[in-house]
């Protein structure tokens, strides 16, 4: 029998709220279970706010215990990949094993994170969120998309 590796995404608010140490500890233990129960090798990120960044944290710390995971930044724009000068400060290329980018199906500029988050979905087996309040925030919306999509929520 083979088993196809499999792939996780993370979404969660800007600004995260509670005790990071209490949320870490969650992560580690989430991650390592998709990892080693669930057969998890790449982990996608939107790279935008805290909790994206806590969990690429953790990420990077189970590569050392796991060293076949990789860590995917998905940019929402192509010229990202090919035109360094072209990225966000923030975005530094040795934060990640790789940069990538999806076709979208929506080519406008505006709503482009949200068809790039819709896509990172897409491209997932697993959805990890952090959500503390429900409205028309990012987060919420990429939530609702993987309902729709039928994908494994994990909410941490």
């Amino acid at each position: 029998m083979v088993i196809s590796d499999k792939s996780c995404s993370v979404f969660g608010h800007r600004d995260i709220e509670e005790d990071n140490k209490d949320l870490k500890e969650k992560l580690y233990l989430v991650f390592e279970d998709l990892i080693t129960n669930k057969n998890v090798k790449y982990f996608y990120f939107g790279g935008f706010g805290d909790f994206d960044y806590l969990c690429n944290m953790v990420v990077a710390d189970l590569q050392k215990k796991y060293p076949f995971i990789k860590r995917y930044y998905v940019c929402d724009d192509y010229k990202y990949i090919d035109r360094p000068r072209k990225r966000p400060l923030w975005l530094k290329e040795e934060d990640y094993d790789e940069l990538i980018y999806f076709e979208m199906r929506y080519k406008g500029f505006y709503k482009r994170i949200y068809f790039r988050n819709c896509e990172i979905i897409e491209h997932s087996d697993y959805v990890v969120f952090h959500i503390r309040h429900q409205n028309s925030s990012g987060t919420f919306k990429a939530f609702e998309y993987a309902q729709r999509s039928k994908k494994e929520i994990l909410q941490v």
